[in-house]
């Protein structure tokens, strides 16, 4: 038993170069949601200012928003098979129209904080509807480009959220970074709304609360814990985070037991299909590093050689232009010849660009901090699309919405994991440094080498996924029988 969200007859006909309509506003509309989650960095001054918050509580904007994806995102992939395409998107464009609203006018900081957990509750339906849709109506042949297409929306948007946001408090209030997006939001909500056709018949089914509770608590234990390493504090943390595991692990447990009943919250079938994990553990390394970089380089440029935010953000802004300009080549390039031509180059571009950041000093020219910043940005394009396409690609078709909730869900700890994890090298790095008597400057600088060379090292395993990957979908993963699927549950609950 299974939710049937094949598309209707046709809609994998080929689709002549274009990219369908549907695909269209639906990037649009994640590319204005996914926005969100960078675009506060730079206004927590003002709130504290504006709020009368300390720098820990008004930090809260941004993880509160984290969090919230962590906690929504895994229970999306049920969701999206009990209802039609048109009424997801209004659902999570309404209620990111709400919480942006409520956060454009918030008296109070807890007020703001509520607005950002509800924008965050709309962002995370977006991403895997996007997914799942795009697998559905897009043919095979046609992936590639249009995924290339979508990763303007999942990766250029977090990269642009901080030069946005420094453009804006330039000239002026932190509430105009809600009031700018609310009518753009409401705009492509409307068009979406005249313009979206239906994908599929909904299935009937009811929601297993305890799998929603233990997904939620689990995950976003994990996300919190990870948030919280790097503030001396060791010990809590590390607790927060082994309970988050635990819960994590206890609904894995119920999801194969829900299996048998074709009712899971998130079917973990899809780790049947190798290309898909090692898919998902690239994706999420490559992420990490991603995240990592976005932290290091604005406290290396801010508080190592003085730029202002504005300045940051438009120092950092060609390499997230090159990742999504880039999108669409990698995508022809991969429909054309396979992912191993780009994803193996892309893994050394990503190794490469870190292992060039350990060098960095307080005379680097800035020219090369831009080289080495586009590099790997390119390199992440190179590797997003095809790994995507090829993780997805190798699932059945009904289990679309959930890998694509899998590969959202872990987007978020990565992200969490690899703010941890910089922050924390580079803090106990540059502690020790101070301790043994080096001077401040260089003892952050030393930190933050510390913190480049982790990544780099962590960016090897990105090389042997990649090695590892398929040059496309294998017949034997992309044409799987459900029935296989399904006849895997006993023994995944036998084990």
């Amino acid at each position: 038993m299974h939710a049937d969200i094949s598309a209707p007859s046709g809609a994998q006909a080929s689709t002549g170069g274009r990219t369908p309509t549907v695909i269209r506003l639906l990037v649009l509309a994640t590319f204005v949601v996914i926005l969100n989650e960078t675009i506060m960095i730079n206004a927590i001054p003002r709130l504290m200012t504006d709020l009368k918050v300390g720098e820990r509580s008004a930090q809260w904007v941004s993880t509160a928003f984290m969090l919230t994806m962590a906690a929504v995102i895994p229970a999306t992939g049920w969701f999206l098979q009990r209802v039609t395409t048109r009424r997801a998107y209004a659902i999570a464009m309404g209620v990111f129209l709400f919480g942006t609203a409520l956060s454009s006018v918030a008296p109070t900081f807890a007020i703001l904080l509520v607005g950002r957990v509800i924008q965050a509750g709309g962002t995370a339906i977006m991403m895997p509807l996007l997914m799942t849709t795009l697998m559905t109506v897009v043919p095979e042949q046609d992936r590639g480009r249009v995924m290339g297409n979508v990763t303007l929306a999942i990766s250029v948007a977090p990269a642009m959220g901080p030069v946005i946001s420094g453009l804006v408090l330039q000239i002026a209030s932190w509430r105009w970074l809600f009031l700018l997006v609310l009518p753009i939001a409401g705009l492509v909500t409307w068009l979406g709304l005249r313009k979206l056709e239906n994908i599929g018949e909904p299935q009937a089914g009811a929601i297993d609360v305890s799998s929603m509770a233990f997904a939620a608590l689990g995950f976003g234990s994990l996300v919190y814990g990870l948030s919280k390493f790097g503030n001396g504090n060791v010990a809590t943390p590390a607790l927060i985070i082994a309970a988050g595991i635990a819960l994590i692990a206890i609904f894995a447990w119920r999801q194969i037991r829900l299996q048998r009943t074709g009712a899971p919250l998130l079917d973990l079938r899809i780790l049947l299909a190798p290309t898909y994990t090692k898919s998902l553990v690239l994706m999420a390394v490559a992420f990490l590093a991603m995240m990592g970089s976005m932290i290091l380089l604005p406290l290396y440029l801010q508080n190592l050689r003085g730029l202002s935010p504005l300045q940051t953000g438009l120092l950092v802004m060609p390499g997230g232009l090159a990742m999504g300009l880039l999108g669409p080549t990698v995508g022809k390039i991969f429909d054309r010849f396979g992912g191993r031509v780009l994803v193996i180059p892309a893994a050394i571009g990503i190794t490469a660009a870190l292992a060039g950041f350990t060098q960095i000093s307080l005379t680097m020219p800035y020219w090369q901090l831009l080289g080495l910043h586009i590099l790997l940005m390119a390199s992440l394009a190179a590797a997003f699309t095809p790994v995507f396409t090829l993780g997805l690609g190798a699932l059945p078709m009904h289990l679309y919405s959930h890998g694509s909730s899998m590969l959202g869900t872990l987007q978020q700890v990565a992200a969490a994991f690899g703010t941890a994890l910089v922050v924390t090298v580079m803090s106990s790095r540059a502690t020790s440094l101070l301790d043994s008597g080096t001077p401040a400057l260089d003892a952050h600088l030393g930190g933050m080498r510390l913190a480049f060379a982790v990544s780099a090292a962590l960016s090897l395993l990105v090389i042997v996924m990649a090695v590892l990957l398929p040059n496309r979908a294998p017949a034997m993963d992309h044409t799987v029988a459900v029935d296989e699927f399904e006849d895997a549950t006993p023994q995944l609950v036998k084990d």
